[in-house]
């Protein structure tokens, strides 16, 4: 029997995957909690379909990535925090403030994108590596000063 995942099924295949199951298998799990539907002639050219859009959507999202990855090569942050006279912070910077400062430059970044290699717990210059697409990783600099 030949089904379309409809979603990802551990040991079997990933979604818009064609495969064989054995027909009980089929029948009686993958299509009724709705892991699969019958691979039809009709199905079969409906996910053809879905795949290219799905590619060119794809396509489009990373070249805008690259865009805003090219522009964000030559900026460079300066973030203000509250210190003591050692420069520890009081705190730490996350990465909520980087967004905002990117946000105030005019660059529309997820905070949930945001890592940085260490915490930024002192003043000093940093690196916030920014996840632009699963494909497009960029390094933004920021400088932590205090207030």
């Amino acid at each position: 029997m030949e089904v379309i995942l409809t979603q990802d099924v551990k040991n079997l295949g990933e979604k818009d995957d064609i495969v064989i199951v054995k027909p009980g298998y089929g029948r009686n799990y993958l299509i009724p909690q709705g892991h699969a539907i019958l691979a039809t002639e009709s199905a079969k050219k409906v996910l053809a379909e879905n795949i290219k859009q799905a590619q060119f959507k794809q396509e489009k999202i990373k070249k805008d990535a690259e865009a805003t990855a090219a522009k964000l090569a030559d900026v460079k942050l300066s973030i203000g925090a509250k210190a003591g006279e050692t420069g520890k912070i009081f705190g730490a910077v996350n990465t909520i403030q980087v967004a905002d400062a990117l946000k105030k430059l005019g660059f529309d970044v997820d905070r949930r994108r945001i890592t940085f290699d260490s915490d930024v717990k002192f003043v000093g210059e940093y690196k916030a590596n920014l996840n632009l697409h699963k494909e497009v990783k960029v390094q933004v600099p920021f400088e932590v000063i205090a207030e």
